[in-house]
């Protein structure tokens, strides 16, 4: 059974009638097909409405939803002939970060992203899906591999951010980030970058430069959550719902500032409702954008990854 949030009680208590309908029916052979259809109706409009309606907390809770696909999820759906590569050949091997080459419909991809856990024991394996330093170092050794053979890269991005520790920050968690964006505006190579969560801070933007980049519909991408945002500014997390409208985070504002490329829409109620269905959507946006980019020469391309980044934000003097 999908866990429900508090917005879709409404819509449960609604199936749970509808269901008991369909079962006193069965069980009394009385013909209630017509009521079954209103009620039917009445429940797909209920969600429609719902769902086109959410707050942005609402869509931050539909983006931290435990069944929701995560990175793996996704980059085995996507590609069943996956092989995952470790660690950064200085430190470690990051769990937080993962990555290695897959087929997207015969063509040979770098996948690159965070990875969280479904249950404690992974969630402390995988802490939570926030990388140390080595895991960005992983993933840049990564997406130079996949530039030295001329493969595109896609990152999966679904992060509370960076881990802020403070063995992270004695290896140089700052540099380690610093030098992804860097290295990934010069990337020779096509790289697509999609929130499919949690866009949190400089863990999000680590492996966040592409050339083009998009929000799955109930992602979220900012320079902090919610929580801590509330936190900073009053001391309490009591105040979340306030700090996610005033941080306008969802993937609609977003495409409305200009800082992303475009929305991936998901399945209605989000994409663990139905992930075969995202796959299929997820998957026909990449080929189509790969596509795309690969017609471009890759100094043209690198010029214009520059420039949209260089554009986004205003400067007073």
């Amino acid at each position: 059974m999908i866990m429900l949030l508090d917005f879709e009680q409404p819509i449960a208590a609604l199936e749970g009638k509808l269901a008991e309908m369909k079962k006193l029916a069965q069980e009394s052979q009385v013909d209630v097909s017509d009521a079954v259809l209103a009620l039917e109706d009445k429940i797909k409009s209920l969600k429609k409405e719902t769902y086109a309606n959410l707050t942005r907390w609402q869509r931050v809770q539909l983006s931290r939803h435990t069944e929701r696909p995560y990175t793996l999820d996704y980059i085995k759906g996507l590609s069943p002939t996956f092989v995952e590569l470790h660690g950064d050949r200085n430190v470690k091997d990051d769990k937080a970060m993962v990555g290695g080459f897959g087929e997207l419909d015969g063509q040979t991809v770098m996948f690159i992203g965070q990875q969280k856990g479904r249950n404690t024991k992974e969630r402390q394996f995988r802490n939570f899906g926030m990388a140390n330093p080595e895991g960005y170092r992983k993933a840049l050794r990564l997406m130079k591999l996949a530039e030295k053979f001329n493969k595109p890269i896609i990152t999966l991005i679904d992060t509370p951010g960076a881990f802020p520790g403070l063995e992270a920050e004695e290896r140089g968690q700052g540099e380690a980030i610093a030098r992804n964006l860097k290295e990934m505006f010069m990337l020779k190579v096509p790289v697509i970058c999609i929130i499919i969560g949690e866009g949190a801070s400089g863990g999000a933007l680590g492996i966040g430069i592409g050339d083009r980049v998009f929000m799955l519909e109930n992602s979220w991408y900012s320079v902090i959550s919610p929580e801590n945002c509330s936190t900073i500014l009053w001391r309490s997390w009591n105040y979340k719902e306030q700090s996610a409208e005033a941080l306008k985070l969802t993937a609609k504002d977003m495409l409305g500032n200009k800082l992303v490329d475009g929305i991936i829409k998901e399945p209605l109620g989000g994409a663990h409702v139905n992930p075969d269905k995202m796959m299929k959507t997820l998957k026909k946006k990449l080929l189509e954008t790969l596509e795309e980019l690969s017609a471009i020469d890759s100094e043209e391309r690198i010029m214009q990854r520059i420039e949209k980044f260089s554009a986004m934000g205003v400067v007073e003097e």
